[in-house]
């Protein structure tokens, strides 16, 4: 018989709680390794799955799991209020169509990677297509936690456990 557990975190560790998949949907937008690595965990961690890629040659290619849905532009047909959508390369030339798409629909978080030391190319490419300043703000930069990540998976992982703690409207880290 399992012990009933008042803190959802203990009851999870104690694998108390039912997996919840399919309430929320995290898109990554552009096949690369931490696209891979971001759907691969998000799967595992209830998320559905999406890989925006606009090259589709890019992916023909490549197996992809059954879970994942493929598509080769944001829409609102899955980015809806629940979704995150994760631009994991700031240089594609499609960057500026790609996020004003993903602003048109009502996505609850859309961040694109890249360092904070470098200009944000985002930000010319959406004012270049006419997007007003407040949708351009609704993207963020820097994206995850700042963890010292330098590999696909560790990027992945902190992306990941930035979207788990604004989800939770929590700041993230080691401070309770």
């Amino acid at each position: 018989m399992a012990h009933q557990h008042p803190d959802p975190a203990c009851a999870a560790a104690h694998d108390d709680l039912p997996a919840q998949h399919g309430a929320r949907t995290l898109v990554a937008v552009f096949a690369s390794p931490v696209a891979e690595h971001l759907l691969h965990f998000g799967h595992d961690l209830g998320y559905r799955t999406v890989l925006v890629e606009p090259d589709l040659h890019r992916v023909e290619s490549v197996s992809r799991p059954d879970h994942l849905r493929l598509a080769s532009t944001v829409d609102p047909s899955f980015a809806d209020g629940d979704v995150d959508v994760v631009v994991t390369d700031h240089d594609r030339p499609e960057l500026g169509a790609i996020l004003d798409a993903a602003l048109q629909t009502r996505a609850r978080w859309i961040g694109v990677m890249g360092s904070p030391r470098h200009t944000a190319p985002h930000v010319a490419a959406l004012r270049e297509r006419g997007v007003d300043e407040t949708a351009v703000a609704r993207v963020h930069r820097p994206i995850g936690l700042n963890i010292g990540s330098r590999t696909p998976a560790e990027i992945a992982v902190a992306t990941l456990a930035g979207l788990i703690a604004d989800r939770n409207a929590r700041p993230g880290g080691f401070a309770f």
